[in-house]
């Protein structure tokens, strides 16, 4: 099997380390587990001490009674046991993907997105019809587009909500209609949600999971959750035939996840109100210095994100993007992802939800960096 090289990951891999301005970080400000813990009312020492004792067995197969009970807690309609943890949310994409499509397929995705929802159904030998996501539609899908390209054979419509990079989040009445449109066709909707939970206004975000029957949501305890580190992630669908699927599939490329990823994933899910409050202030602080940065910078402009840690910056300047994010990490530090990771160009992924001060000095980099050229 052949596969494109997966280009964000890459570009991380070579850049990530060099940058002194991390703005293609794209979790919220990590945690430490000494936070972690000192959050959930306990006492670091106390807790870390206790785990020297712990045998490292294999420990629950299909996850911990208090890890399936956390991850239902994030849904209105998902029980326990219609949840598969995963090593990460890119383990979980990928058990979806290849469990679910067949060469004979087709799949319907929306771009921009993360590329495994396009470059590994491709490398299944399934067709893949894009929907273009646009600053002129605020980034939403266009409806009229995705109903022209199901049909009898599209086994699935993928989407990433809220979207990575653009921050777009798809309202519950155009959701209404993706569905119906999937339903037209007997299809499935996977929906990517490692961005989802912390709203502008602290309201519930649905998801799909929990307004389509062959809904399919991934997450992840990276984003949101601050603990890209567990390497923590999810399936959750109430289609039984997803379900079964998946964890026969697991079963060859996962088996288990690890003790101290689930034990530590479900001390944070049983204080997911506390690390929201915390990542709430963080995510809207830094939302604000992006905006008002964006609105005094006219050699910038963007969709201001709705949702999420990213978004799309669109410079004025005809450098390829590549080039563009290379040259400035080299003379000012500053790490980008470049559009050209997300098939786009003109424009530059920012992950603004990390350090407020670095977010400053790094945007005020970028602003003397695009008068010098």
């Amino acid at each position: 099997m052949k596969i494109k090289t997966f280009k964000v990951e890459q570009w991380m891999n070579d850049y990530e380390n060099d940058a002194i301005y991390n703005l293609g970080e794209t979790c919220i400000d990590s945690m430490t587990l000494g936070e972690l813990i000192e959050l959930s009312g306990q006492n670091p020492e106390k807790y870390l001490s206790a785990l020297k004792d712990k045998r490292m067995s294999y420990g629950y197969i299909e996850g911990s009674p208090e890890l399936l009970k956390g991850i239902s807690s994030l849904y209105k309609n998902i029980l326990p046991s219609q949840s598969i943890p995963t090593h990460g949310a890119i383990g979980a994409n990928h058990q979806v993907i290849i469990s679910m499509i067949e060469p004979k397929d087709n799949m319907v995705c929306v771009m921009p997105t993360y590329q495994q929802h396009y470059s590994i159904p491709e490398s299944i030998g399934a067709e893949v019809r894009i929907v273009q996501l646009t600053p002129e539609n605020n980034f939403l899908p266009d409806l009229n587009l995705m109903r022209s390209l199901v049909d009898n054979n599209t086994k699935m419509i993928t989407i990433n909500n809220p979207n990575n990079p653009t921050g777009a989040w798809i309202p519950e009445d155009v959701m209404t209609e993706i569905i119906e449109i999937a339903k037209s066709v007997d299809a499935y909707i996977l929906s990517d949600e490692v961005y989802r939970g912390i709203s502008e206004d602290g309201s519930y975000m649905m998801s799909i999971a929990d307004l389509y029957e062959k809904g399919i949501s991934v997450g992840s305890m990276s984003k949101i959750f601050s603990l890209a580190g567990l390497r923590m992630g999810w399936i959750a669908s109430r289609d039984e035939h997803v379900i079964n699927a998946c964890r026969t599939r697991r079963d060859y490329d996962t088996v288990s996840c690890g003790q101290l990823d689930d034990l530590f994933a479900s001390l944070a899910l049983a204080n997911k109100e506390k690390i929201a409050e915390r990542n709430r202030k963080i995510l809207l602080k830094n939302r604000e210095i992006l905006d008002e940065w964006v609105n005094s910078t006219p050699e910038v402009s963007y969709v201001k994100p709705a949702a999420g840690t990213t978004a799309l910056l669109y410079y004025n300047n005809e450098m390829p993007s590549y080039e563009l994010c290379v040259k400035l990490i080299k003379e000012k530090g500053v790490l980008f992802t470049p559009g050209s990771c997300f098939e786009m160009e003109g424009c530059v992924r920012i992950g603004y939800a990390y350090d407020s001060e670095k977010l400053r000095e790094g945007l005020d980099k970028f602003t003397e960096f695009l008068r010098e050229i």
